[in-house]
C-alpha cells in the first residue's frame, strides 16, 4: 500500500493495474510485453528477465489462539518444527515454499507437514481451527482479520521471505525508472 500511495503522488496519470498470478505466468506476461514489471518470492527466471532483490520481510509464526508455542515471546524454529505446519503449495507458491523449505534446511529437520496451501487466507483458516501452524511475511498477515490466530516472531532471524522485482532485460521506459527508483525509497506495508 505504501507504494502503490507513493506511486499515484509521484504519477497520478500512471494507471496501475495488479494481477495475481503464478510466477510462469509472469514471466511469460513481461515477455510478451503484457506486464512492464512483476514481484516474485523467487529470485530464478528466465533468460531475458532481470531480477533485483527488494526487500526483505520476516517470516512469523502463525499460532492457533489456544496453543502450547505461545508461552514463547520470540518462537525456536525447533520448537515450531515439533508441530504440524500448514505451508505453501510447491506449486502454487513455488518461491514462497522454497523459501520456507531452505529454512528448514538449515535446521537439518524435517517438518511435519499438516496441509499445503495456495493461499495465506487459507493459512490462517486452517491455523485458526487448529489444524496446524504457518508462517507468512509480517505485512502479509499484519492486517488480517482471522479470529483465532496469534502472530509471533521467530527467534531465527535468518528467517525472512525476500522478494524480488521482475522486468525485461532492456532499458526500462522513464516511467519504469522512476517506478524503480520508488521501490528504494519505500518498505511495502
Amino acid at each position: 500500500p505504501a507504494l502503490l500511495a507513493l506511486c499515484r503522488e509521484h504519477e497520478p496519470d500512471t494507471e496501475i493495474r495488479l494481477f495475481e498470478v503464478t510466477l510462469t505466468q509472469q514471466i511469460k506476461g513481461l515477455q510478451s510485453d503484457l506486464y512492464d514489471v512483476g514481484f516474485a518470492l523467487s529470485g530464478e527466471a528466465a533468460a531475458g528477465i532481470v531480477v533485483q532483490k527488494i526487500w526483505t520481510d520476516p517470516l512469523m509464526a502463525i499460532i492457533p489462539a489456544r496453543h502450547s508455542l505461545l508461552v514463547h515471546k520470540h518462537v525456536p524454529l525447533n520448537e515450531l518444527l515439533n508441530h504440524p505446519l500448514v505451508l505453501p503449495d510447491l506449486e502454487a507458491c513455488k518461491g514462497y515454499a522454497c523459501q520456507v523449505d531452505s529454512i528448514f534446511k538449515r535446521m537439518g529437520k524435517e517438518p511435519m507437514i499438516a496441509n499445503r496451501v495456495t493461499t495465506s487466507d487459507l493459512m490462517l483458516a486452517l491455523v485458526s481451527a487448529g489444524l496446524g501452524v504457518g508462517l507468512a511475511a509480517a505485512p502479509k498477515v499484519a492486517t488480517s482479520r482471522e479470529h483465532g490466530v496469534v502472530m509471533r516472531p521467530l527467534a531465527f532471524r535468518q528467517a525472512v521471505l525476500t522478494t524480488y522485482l521482475l522486468r525485461l532485460d532492456t532499458e526500462p521506459s522513464p516511467m519504469l525508472a522512476r517506478f524503480i527508483e520508488l521501490l528504494a525509497s519505500t518498505e511495502p506495508s
